[in-house]
């Protein structure tokens, strides 16, 4: 009985220093948060102030509670779910065809003369270039649908891949390569087992910079040929003069955005836990 009652006062004993802890990392994780989110929360207050100052008209700047409204309303009639996918469906897409192709070519260029030869002049001419442009050609070879708006996202977030990709592989250290060689590795060995592996955080750099890229490019391609999606409706708004419409979609664009891409922050930390880069920023 006696040793009951000194394990139940020393568990007693124990309670309240885990539970400072526990409440101590709250308080640090809360601090945190609040850091970080404290630019935001500052302009969008500044915004439902201002916009409810009297010095702009609701039709110029609706207030931001307002437009919370409407996203909710377009959450509850289920035109978001739809939108949203429609918009995250092309530019997923897209950025999938993208990374194979731009993967592709460009560990073709680093490894072989005669594609780095061939594509070095295409890539050098075409990835500082606005792609966008390319929209009314590819209108007219593959109509108003999805076709031609994964299309210009494939075209567009290809060139990326393809130049960190070439980056990457070129940048292998020659003597691991040469040593894999002495040691019997074959090309198809040495590709998959070192020059991947290798060059796979440049390769991840690529990715995040073409995966935003890819819903930019989605996101014009509906404003400017309309249909379902948050580009569409946001230019269907407008037409109509439906400002609070059109301020909701720029709020689901940044929404929307932002998961994206902290979502690929999250897979290249999972890919490259082995890595040091793991460890560092991992934003766009």
């Amino acid at each position: 009985m006696a040793r009951m009652t000194g394990n139940s006062a020393r568990t007693v004993g124990v309670l309240p220093g885990l539970e400072e802890t526990g409440l101590s990392r709250l308080v640090e994780a809360g601090k945190r948060l609040f850091l970080a989110w404290f630019s935001v929360v500052l302009v969008l207050v500044a915004w439902e102030t201002f916009a409810r100052s009297g010095a702009v008209t609701t039709f110029l700047l609706p207030p931001f509670t307002m437009v919370v409204e409407r996203v909710w309303a377009d959450a509850a009639s289920g035109d978001l779910v739809i939108n949203l996918g429609r918009t995250l469906y092309r530019a997923l897409f897209g950025f999938t065809v993208a990374s194979c192709v731009g993967i592709t070519i460009g560990i073709l260029m680093a490894r072989n003369a005669a594609f780095r030869w061939f594509f070095d002049p295409i890539v050098s001419v075409g990835f500082p270039m606005p792609k966008i442009g390319f929209l009314p050609i590819f209108m007219l070879w593959f109509g108003l649908y999805d076709t031609s708006k994964i299309a210009l996202i494939i075209f567009d977030a290809s060139f990326p891949v393809i130049t960190a990709t070439y980056a990457a592989t070129l940048g292998v250290e020659r003597y691991t390569i040469w040593s894999a060689r002495m040691l019997g590795s074959g090309e198809r060995n040495l590709l998959w087992e070192i020059i991947l592996p290798a060059a796979f955080p440049g390769i991840m750099t690529g990715l995040q910079i073409a995966l935003p890229i890819s819903l930019i490019i989605a996101i014009v391609t509906e404003m400017i040929m309309g249909g379902p999606g948050l580009g569409g409706a946001m230019i269907a708004a407008s037409r109509f003069a439906d400002s609070p419409g059109v301020f909701a979609g720029i709020l689901e664009i940044a929404v929307a955005g932002y998961f994206v891409v902290r979502g690929m922050a999250y897979l290249r930390r999972r890919l490259l836990v082995w890595h040091q880069e793991a460890e560092e920023p991992t934003t766009v």
